[in-house]
């Protein structure tokens, strides 16, 4: 089985120590992701029997750096999908800053090596400003900063979720930003610049859900690898495709986190309604509970 820590919150950066206490015990409870507070949990085997992989997911590696040396001791295999986008303050106010991802990401790979690590970028979000050529010169600087880092980057755009849109429209009234729709041809062509950059550093482009922007030099993303997974672990790792949405590539995993308790305030969040209330809700987590969280609400 794979462990996914987490789609719906930043395990590393978050709450590292209750997943380190969790694969002591050798399992946690998980909440019904769509069944709200009262939804029934249910328990997922933590042993190093029943692991055959983690993937990690997070905007801040440093908290896990020696959790992360810990799980490689116990002989579980993993990969890191970091998210670096370098956006502005009111887009990301509680991430760090782009240059301190990209040092966690060469640590990584220097430590683990670079089939470990994967960047991601993620979402593409257009507004007046981030606009395309916003996008293109970022990508370029941050591809160029993490050649060597990895052979990959997952670039997703964004798609809205009754949250994500809740979100950015609270964002932008504080801020005073403006959302923009380019064309979906404009959308290709900067895919396939990004994908151009991404070339020119060692890295492959692929797409997170998005099939119909699949372009030339690209290919449909794979977050939950198996075969990337495969080589890190230096044994096969097995597991069957299981898409979490459609035009998902992923292969199955059960996942460990909770909606709604991610800290960082991200302005696009799909996985928090109220980032006020994620807060309250992390400041009083309790690292050796079962759960991460008592409860969670859907998307």
């Amino acid at each position: 089985m794979i462990i996914s820590a987490s789609r719906r919150t930043d395990i590393p950066a978050f709450y590292g120590a209750w997943l380190m206490n969790r694969i002591e015990a050798g399992y946690c409870l998980v909440p019904s992701a769509f069944g709200g507070p009262g939804g029934k949990p249910y328990r997922v085997d933590l042993r190093p029997e029943a692991v055959d992989a983690f993937v990690f997911w997070t905007k801040n590696l440093a908290p896990f750096r020696d959790s992360l040396a810990e799980v490689r001791a116990r002989g579980i295999p993993f990969v890191v999908l970091h998210t670096v986008n370098g956006y502005p303050r009111a887009l990301e106010p509680r991430v760090p800053p782009a240059e301190e991802a990209v040092g966690q990401m060469h640590e990584l790979a220097a430590r683990y090596g670079p089939r470990t690590a994967v960047w991601r970028y993620d979402p593409v979000l257009f507004t007046d400003a981030t606009p395309p050529e916003f996008h293109r010169e970022n990508f370029r600087r941050l591809a160029k900063a993490l050649r060597g880092a990895t052979d990959e980057v997952i670039v997703s755009v964004l798609c809205e979720y009754r949250k994500t849109r809740r979100n950015l429209a609270a964002a932008g009234r504080e801020h005073g930003f403006r959302r923009l729709s380019p064309a979906s041809e404009d959308v290709r062509s900067l895919i396939a610049d990004l994908a151009l950059l991404s070339r020119a550093q060692g890295m492959e482009l692929t797409l997170c859900c998005r099939p119909e922007l699949v372009v030339e030099g690209t290919r449909a993303a794979h977050c939950v690898d198996v075969a990337r997974l495969s080589d890190a672990a230096g044994r096969p790792v097995a597991a069957k495709p299981k898409q979490t949405r459609p035009g998902c590539g992923c292969f199955e995993s059960r996942d460990v986190g909770a909606y709604d308790t991610c800290g960082h305030g991200c302005a696009y969040c799909y996985a928090v309604d109220d980032p006020a209330a994620a807060a309250k809700r992390l400041a009083r987590h309790d690292p050796r509970a079962e759960m991460l969280a008592s409860g969670e609400a859907g998307r």
